[in-house]
């Protein structure tokens, strides 16, 4: 059977040589008579891809030495509460964008370690989107600002970033390394792997490492930063075969070329839009000036012409086209590994799908 074209959400679909590369080396990684996944996390092996993991994304985000990266378990569920664990000291507000599902999950998280304020709320807005500037109420001395990057379910995306004084905090879970952007500009940035970067199992975080000397005595030693600081997110035993695919990830976009990935990223997400705006039988759910080019998220006429679309297309091996359960419609998750002749053949049904049922 031929490989689908898989619009997933997360997990999502990977490049295909990192794929092959990994079969080739399931049984016998690199002359080892092992698979990495039974190589100790310490061993010269597991190591060597450890390092070049790291090397690799610090290259990529162009990162400065004030900079950790780290490779930890929980994905962005559980940075939602190591953050204000970390963070959000006694005594102190921190400030929460609430642009939509992901962010009402992280500003949950924080409101039980301390004081949130919501210094905007778009999260019921439709059409979806982010809100400008000029719209955030922001706190004075501020621990930190929480922002998503890129709400997955509503198909909505930050354009510009805020500018506050406060650190700026990112969940990139949906969105990074799909666009260029100064990752020096923030305090912390966060993702989990399995949209962009890899499999799931491993969060990526970025610390401006002065942050994480402020994590007071209680917060349990596991979940300090500065403990997977301290011991190059070796401190318990990470996810080595997740960790092995971002770094197999990490080659390609460097082999591909960074900003050849954003100039397609564009297109692609073109190519859907185009074809959205020049019908009256689809109609995008998003503000168009914050769409998303990782998630289109977009309606029929009816949801019984919804589910017959998703069924249809799924016939043409164009996968996980149905919306997130919580808001139904059609999503279209477009990710890096995305190739181009995908989306034109989900434009192609589009324009035959609308012509037998307009």
């Amino acid at each position: 059977m031929s490989r689908a074209y898989n619009f997933s959400a997360g997990p999502a679909i990977l490049p295909e040589e990192v794929l092959k590369q990994a079969q080739e080396e399931m049984m016998d990684f690199e002359g080892s008579g092992m698979s990495i996944m039974e190589c100790s996390h310490r061993g010269k092996e597991y190591s060597a891809v450890h390092e070049e993991a790291t090397a690799n994304f610090k290259e990529l985000l162009n990162l400065n030495d004030d900079y950790s990266v780290l490779f930890l378990q929980g994905g962005a569920s559980t940075q939602f509460a190591m953050i204000p664990m970390n963070l959000l000291g006694e005594g102190q507000t921190a400030d929460y964008v609430n642009s939509g599902t992901w962010a009402g999950k992280a500003i949950k998280e924080a409101q039980n370690n301390g004081n949130v304020n919501i210094v905007a709320d778009c999260a019921k807005d439709i059409p979806t989107r982010m809100p400008s500037n000029d719209e955030l109420s922001l706190s004075d001395n501020a621990a930190y600002l929480h922002i998503t990057s890129n709400e997955t379910i509503s198909g909505a995306q930050y354009k510009e970033f805020p500018e506050t004084n406060a650190p700026l905090i990112a969940d990139m879970s949906s969105d990074i390394l799909s666009r260029p952007f100064d990752a020096n500009k923030f305090g912390l940035i966060y993702a989990g792997a399995q949209k962009n970067l890899g499999p799931s199992g491993v969060a990526l975080v970025i610390i401006r490492n002065d942050l994480s000397e402020q994590t007071l005595g209680h917060v349990p030693t596991i979940f300090q930063y500065k403990t997977h600081i301290a011991n190059n997110s070796l401190f318990n035993t990470p996810p080595c075969f997740s960790i092995y695919i971002m770094m197999l990830v990490t080659r390609w976009i460097k082999k591909t070329g960074a900003e050849n990935l954003y100039k397609q990223n564009a297109e692609k997400a073109g190519l859907i839009y185009s074809t959205i705006d020049s019908s009256e039988f689809y109609s995008g759910t998003a503000v168009p000036e914050y769409r998303s080019d990782m998630n289109i998220t977009f309606r029929l006429p009816s949801e019984e012409l919804e589910a017959q679309f998703i069924e249809k297309a799924a016939e043409q091996n164009l996968k996980s086209l149905k919306g997130h359960r919580s808001v139904g419609g059609v999503r279209a998750s477009i990710y890096n590994a995305f190739p181009v002749q995908g989306v034109e053949a989900l434009v192609s049904f589009m324009k035959d799908f609308e012509a037998k049922n307009g």
